[in-house]
Formats: structure tokens, sequence, C-alpha cells
């Protein structure tokens, strides 16, 4: 444990460049849609002139449809047809025949879907770019006795580096002088710097302590633990499975389906002697009737009911794919510190040996730590501020880096250190980390400090496991035995400790299973790219990881994962009831128009009532009742 003598640490944070969102063209191009839509709908809700409307609404086809419409040609190019095409034909034949209101709505439905994917995928792609900024530029470099600056790209293994108080680590190295705290939580995700001397490892983009460190390089700058975690994100963003509703997986079969369809309704007529305008006005109503419109909206409206439902609870669910890839879930693996801890470090347990009074050993020790920045310092000022107690001063404060602090408090010489020499096998097996208050060189106490348990940390744990066909995982980077007590605590029996992020992707695919990843840390971000699903707790979460993750736990309460969980399960329900009703409403309008006389006006009608009745049994999710059932 350490403290800062006559220099405070500064800790230079990344600032990641974000792009809003009318930053993106595809949402630049969704909104001029959607206006231009909204005033088309105006003018003709009051009566306005025709043509007015209409050139609105042709605005709105003309900004929202020309992407989908290029992305159609360019996979037709490919022999391949998919639904995008199809819906800017199908819209295109509702203004052919005067429906360009439901036209120019699907139009906006498809432009503004688009923005917000591409949105999403902006903003992770900028976190990882903001991640290699942790790494600092330059580092300064010893040889034959001579300082100098360098970029650490130039940097190579074997090279010595000077590291003083504050700032980052350059490059992974070995210690091969001096003593330390080193804040390593991006990589480890341990909420307490970790004690550095020589012959210990460092990582590039932790921050130093106190200590003034000399490191020999020990990797090339591309293969550094926060280079590998960012190529591990890329690569697991890129291989993950592809992210489709349902009805896209099998849009490509019935979009040629519907367009051979409509050609064959189009040209059989004709060859049978029918006239060009009844020919082309069959194939138009059929089009309209056969179009995956209604299927689309059947799919939609639970999924985002469940969204909405699932925000007003402080979950933030990032699309509608990601609410229906939820209920797929059949394993969870969780991070421990920041996920099933509170991600900050509290004095749990004054341990006064005989004779000493509890709260003067506390008194005693936040008197020396009261000068000290280090966490664990912190964590005792504050507990004996909770208790209300009087701090007295302190003099001649002296810190040793990886060991202690003393100073004089109260016309004692107090220290506070690690405790070495002295055993607490209580508090060690009970996986605090202890410190040791001594007065006077006479040991007055010992110190339990941990980092606390949610309150809903075992409730949750419980209700997932019940979710879930497979036994819940803990994935961390802490060390064994404090993972074992924690993991105790919530009920978990599989533990995997001392983990670095390429071993936390490794264990979420091991299983072959759909996997959700709860965590909060950088060093958690490649499991949660890699995962089925990746849950990010938003309080303490990093900028990496918000982006990352497909769902964000603003509130950060763990117990609601269960409910989102069981929210999507009840909206994949409803989403495959919507589907029956929906293809029900399709086949009997298809095979009316095919065997019948279809007319227009009511075939528009069937189709619109079944995406009315559809859209209304989705609302269902939107109430109260459905957050609690799930």
């Amino acid at each position: 444990m350490t403290a800062v003598t006559d220099r405070t640490p500064t800790r230079t944070e990344p600032v990641p460049t974000r792009r809003g969102l009318l930053a993106l063209p595809e949402a630049r191009w969704a909104a001029a849609s959607l206006v231009a839509f909204l005033l088309g709908l105006a003018v003709q809700l009051l009566g306005g002139p025709t043509w007015l409307h209409w050139a609105l609404y042709l605005v709105c086809y003309a900004t929202g449809g020309w992407e989908p419409a290029w992305a159609g040609l360019q996979a037709l190019r490919e022999k391949t047809l998919d639904v995008d095409l199809l819906m800017i034909v199908a819209a295109l034949g509702a203004a052919a025949i005067g429906q360009i209101t439901d036209g120019a709505l699907l139009i906006v439905i498809f432009a503004t879907s688009g923005a917000l994917e591409a949105f999403a995928t902006a903003r992770t792609e900028d976190s990882v770019r903001s991640l290699l900024d942790l790494a600092p530029e330059t580092a300064v470099r010893v040889r034959d006795g001579v300082e100098e600056t360098v970029n650490t790209a130039e940097l190579q293994v074997g090279d010595v580096i000077v590291v003083r108080p504050g700032e980052r680590i350059g490059a992974d190295g070995e210690v091969v002088e001096g003593a330390s705290d080193v804040d390593q939580a991006t990589i480890t995700g341990e909420p307490l710097p970790a004690a550095k001397q020589i012959g210990d490892e460092v990582f590039a983009g932790t921050l130093n302590g106190t200590g003034a460190l000399r490191v020999r390089v020990t990797r090339d700058a591309s293969e550094s633990v926060i280079a590998r975690i960012v190529a591990l994100v890329a690569e697991a963003s890129g291989t993950k499975a592809p992210t489709q509703l349902f009805i896209e997986k099998v849009e490509q079969r019935y979009s040629v389906g519907v367009v051979l369809a409509t050609l064959a309704v189009f040209t059989v007529p004709l060859l049978f002697g029918d006239d060009l305008e009844s020919a082309l006005l069959r194939a138009m109503t059929f089009m309209i009737v056969a179009s995956p419109c209604a299927v689309v909206l059947a799919t939609m409206p639970p999924l985002l009911s469940a969204i909405a439902n699932a925000g007003r609870h402080g979950v933030l669910v990032k699309s509608a794919v990601v609410m229906e890839r939820l209920g797929e879930t059949e394993r969870v693996a969780l991070d421990k510190t920041g996920t099933l801890t509170e991600g900050t470090p509290r004095v749990v347990r004054v341990a006064p040996v005989a004779g000493q009074d509890a709260d003067e050993v506390l008194a005693l020790a936040a008197g020396a730590e009261h000068l000290s920045e280090h966490p664990l310092a912190r964590a005792v000022v504050a507990a004996a501020r909770e208790k209300e107690l009087v701090i007295p001063n302190a003099e001649d404060f002296r810190a040793v880096p990886g060991h202690g602090v003393s100073a004089t408090v109260g016309g004692k010489k107090v220290t506070v250190t690690s405790p070495r020499g002295f055993e607490s096998a209580e508090l060690e097996d009970a996986g605090h980390t202890t410190v040791v208050v001594t007065a006077d060189d006479v040991v007055v106490g010992t110190l339990g400090i941990a980092d606390r348990l949610r309150p809903d940390a075992a409730g949750a744990v419980s209700s997932l496991r019940e979710l879930t066909s497979a036994e819940p995982v803990l994935l961390t980077g802490d060390n064994k035995r404090t993972a074992a007590q924690v993991a105790a605590e919530v009920g978990i029996s599989d533990v995997r400790a001392d983990l670095l992020p390429e071993d936390k992707v490794a264990a979420v695919r091991e299983s072959g299973q759909p996997t959700m990843v709860i965590g909060d840390g950088v060093n958690d971000a490649p499991a949660l790219a890699a995962a089925h699903c990746g849950v990010a707790m938003g309080r303490a979460g990093s900028d990496l990881t918000l982006q990352t993750a497909d769902v964000v736990v603003v509130r950060d309460e763990l117990a609601a994962v269960p409910k989102v969980v069981g929210l999507s399960r009840r909206a994949r329900r409803l989403v495959q009831q919507n589907l029956v009703i929906a293809g029900a409403f399709i086949t009997v309008l298809v095979v009316w128009d095919l065997v019948g006389h279809l007319p227009l006006p009511l075939g528009v009608a069937g189709h619109e009532g079944s995406t009315i009745i559809v859209g209304l049994n989705g609302l269902r999710l939107l109430g109260e009742r459905a957050w609690r059932r799930s």
C-alpha cells in the first residue's frame, strides 16, 4: 500500500472521439426521410393539396429509399435477392396504385433501422480506437545511462524504460529496478493496485503509482496485452453470428418467391386475353397482400415494446435483434469486480488485538492514511467517517511503495502496512485484503478490506440459473482465493480466476452454447464481443465495454438482468403468435386474389388490418405487469 508524498499522480485518461448520430450519412438520410414523411402526413390529414403531400412523400422515398435500393441492386448483381429490395419494390407498387402513405411509412421504418445499426457500429469502432490511447505515445528509454524520449512504437524487446510516478507504462515488460503500486484494472479487472517489485510483470497502458520504476521491455508494441484486447474485440465482433431477426433468415427464398409469383400473376392473365390495366392491378394487389410488411411489423412491436419496458426499468437493449437473442441464452458467465461486487474496496472488519479498542485502531489508521490517495487509504478514511470518528492529524508522513505508510498520529508512531510476518488467517481465509496497524512498533490490530458484494447478486445468480440450462460460471482476473470466496457467497461452483482477456474469450467459446457474458471493465470487452449476448454494468462500465455490449444495465441493478431475459422470452412467444396471425391473413388474401377477384381496397384493408392486430398484440409487453411476470 502506498501514498503520495510531494506529488499527486496525474491520471491522463483517453478522451475518445465519438461520432454523433447525425455525423453518419445513414442517419442524415433517415432524418430527412422522417421529416418529409411527417410533413406529408400533416398536409394530407389537414386536407392540403394532393400534389403537395405526394411531393413530400416522394422526397421521403428518395431520401430514405435510395440506400437500401442501391444495396439491394448490388446484392442482385451477386445473384441474391434480399428483403430490402423487395420492400422498395413493394413501396413503389403501393405508390403506383395510390397507396403512397403506406409505402412512405415502410421506407421510413427501413431507413431508421439502417441508421441505428450504422450508429451502433460506429460507436463500437470509436471505442476500440480510443482504447489504443490507453498506451502512451511516448516513453523514456535509457541507453548507456542517457535518457531519451521515443515513440513507444520504436521500443524493442530488451530496451529499458523509466516510468515515473503517475505515468502510464509504455510497454509490456519486467521491473528491473524500483517498487511501486500499479493500477492494472484495465487488464485484470482487480479493484486494488498491484504491488510491483523487481522481477514482476507490468503491462502497457496501466497506471503507475507513487514509486519510480525501470522496466525492461519483453513484448513488441503490437503484441502487448492492450493491443491484443483491441484485436480480440475486432475479431470477435467480425466473427459473431449474423444478427438477423427471424423473418430475415428466410428472406431470400420468400423474396424470390414473391417476385416470381407477382410476375406470374401479371403475365398469365395477359396470355389469356386480360387487359393490361386489369392484369397490372391484380399483380400490384398481389404484391401488396403478399409483401412481408405485415410479417416484419408482426415481429417488431413485441420486441420494441419489450425494449421500451426494459428501458423504463433501467436496462438499455440496443436493438430488436439483441432483444430476440437474449431469450436464446443457455449459459451465463459473470465477471467479479464491478459486476457481482460493487467495485470499490471497503473496510469490512476491524480486528483489534486484546486490550485495544476497535474504534481507536480505526481512527489511528485513518489518521496515518489521511494524506494518501491509495484506494486502500480512501477505504480506511471512509470507514472512519461512516462511524463519525474524529480523525487525528498526522505529521512526518511517509509512504513506501509496495509496503505501506507511516506517520506520527497523536504522539504515536503509527504504521499501516502489509502483513509481512503477521498472520491473520481468519481475514485471509475470508478473501479479505489484510493490513496491519501498529502504534510505537506494537501491533494494535488488523483491518480486513474487501470489495463488497452487491445486495442483489445472489438472487440474480439464482434467477439466471433457473432461466438457463447450464450452471453459471465466474470469470475474473482476480486471485483464486478472493474469487472462490465471492463465488461461494452467490452460489457459483464453476470458478475461473487469474484470467487475462483472451482467457475469458476462450472460456466463453468453449461450451458451444449461446452464452451471455456480464461484465464492466475494459478487460471484459473481448468476452462481451465474443458472447452470444454481452451485458455491461452501466455505472462502473468502461467506455469500450459500454459500446461493445449489446445490453447496458444503466441503474447498475444486477437483478434486472434475469428480468430482461424473461421479458425477451415472452416477446419471442408473442412474435411466434404474430407470425401465425400475419401468415394466416397473407395466405387467405393471396389465395383470394389468385382464385377469385380480390378488390384492391379490400386487399389493402385486410393487409393493414392484420398489421393492426399483430401490432396491438405486441403492445401487451409495454405494461408494468409484463415486467413483473418476467
